[in-house]
């Protein structure tokens, strides 16, 4: 049996749509089954990663799981029952801002990130990390100006991302679960090609049918607005990544496809799957 933690956020829901298409044995965990609207197949069971009098019954038969954990949450209450449970296999959804043998990680993102994947490493299962930086789903933030009208108005046009379709995450996790020779290795995931900012709206224009212009703006408003709703430290850490790559390709990966067998889904191909969020 597989568990996939997180399993209604956009990752955790396609890694349970691609093991179940694979013919695999999933169970998924959240805190609410009654709202959780699964597919059909997957067995939904309640849980909370912070009490682990109710994860016991979760990991009952379970040989491997996907771990995909907000931000800033310790996972050392699963750990703990992870082992006594006899979890084999844990892969982990991590950031690609880990710097691997740093002395110290370069933000708090980072040094999250690290943190979990040191007390992975230290337990008993065997341990793949899969490294994302800027995932395609980040774009579902230019939705709200959106609504108003054809203009994003956000810092750093230049910004440069090769930004991977969750369900290329997805796939490459069902495979990591379910096949051998993954064991102690960090996968850093990206899609196909490097994109500044201002050429994702343009793809997302032309997949909504829309004239969509990116509109730069300074940083330091922006900061201070997500600031009031979000970590500060953590908002100023992602700002710092983007700011970091503007005028700078993005690295691209081949590794979606070394482990699918197929070429990782194009930004187009993620903003044609998503227009009706921006509808």
């Amino acid at each position: 049996m597989i568990l996939v933690i997180g399993a209604t956020a956009h990752f955790g829901r396609q890694t349970v749509e691609a093991l179940l298409e694979a013919g695999e044995p999933v169970r998924a965990l959240t805190r609410d089954p009654s709202t959780a609207d699964l597919p059909a197949g997957a067995e939904v069971v309640r849980g909370d990663l912070a009490d682990a009098s109710t994860l016991g019954p979760a990991l009952d038969g379970v040989t491997a799981a996907f771990l995909v954990l907000p931000y800033g949450l310790d996972p050392a209450t699963f750990l703990g029952a992870a082992r006594d449970a006899g979890v084999r296999r844990i892969v982990f959804l991590s950031s690609g801002a880990v710097i691997d043998g740093a002395d110290r990680q370069p933000d708090v993102i980072a040094r999250y990130h690290a943190g979990v994947e040191q007390a992975i490493a230290a337990s008993r299962a065997d341990w793949t990390f899969l490294r994302l930086l800027f995932p395609a789903i980040n774009a579902l933030a230019f939705g709200m100006q959106l609504k108003g009208g054809d203009v994003v108005r956000a810092p750093y046009a230049a910004a440069t991302s090769a930004p991977v379709h969750e369900r290329d995450v997805a796939e490459v996790a069902a495979r990591v679960l379910t096949d051998t020779g993954h064991s102690g290795r960090a996968y850093d995931l990206t899609g196909p090609a490097s994109l500044t900012q201002a050429d994702q709206v343009r793809v997302l224009g032309e997949a909504l049918g829309r004239p969509l212009v990116f509109e730069e703006v300074p940083d330091g408003p922006v900061r201070e607005q997500m600031a009031r709703f979000m970590d500060g430290d953590f908002v100023n850490a992602l700002f710092d990544l983007m700011a970091a790559t503007v005028g700078k390709p993005a690295a691209v990966t081949s590794t979606v496809e070394e482990i699918t067998g197929r070429p990782a889904r194009p930004f187009a191909a993620w903003a044609s799957d998503h227009a009706a969020d921006f509808a």
